[in-house]
């Protein structure tokens, strides 16, 4: 398990940038935290079987959200959760996990878990959709 985690945060680590590992999980912890609100039922369960255990658990007890949040509104809260970030800093923390999460994921899974949120989604992912 300890290979994943590891595997993981060097994939986020990489697309963000970032000089740390810890940095790179701030990041995974705060954007899985926020997409484990926007996700229900066998979805949000296969993602979190194919993540690493302890982000798992964070995508499996999410932050609380009223309502689905638009892509736009979505960085916007990352910001809000990450010490210094701003919204261009937040797009950047947000592409890096989700283009991440996307790869584990698999297409199959990203197509349902793209049919649970609201559009805009596809870009954080990495993944733009056709229009």
């Amino acid at each position: 398990m300890t290979l994943r985690r590891a595997a993981f945060l060097e994939h986020v680590q990489e697309r963000g940038e970032y000089g740390t590992t810890q940095e790179a999980e701030r990041a995974a912890r705060v954007v899985l935290a926020l997409l484990g609100a926007h996700l229900v039922g066998e979805v949000r369960a296969q993602l979190a079987a194919r993540l690493p255990e302890d982000f798992a658990l964070i995508l499996l007890n999410p932050l609380q959200s009223a309502e689905p949040l638009s892509a736009e509104r979505f960085v916007r809260a990352t910001a809000a959760w990450i010490e210094g970030a701003t919204e261009q800093t937040a797009t950047w923390d947000v592409s890096a996990v989700l283009s991440t999460v996307a790869d584990t994921a698999g297409d199959d899974l990203l197509e349902q878990i793209l049919l649970q949120l609201p559009a805009g989604y596809d870009l954080l992912f990495g993944r733009p959709r056709p229009i």
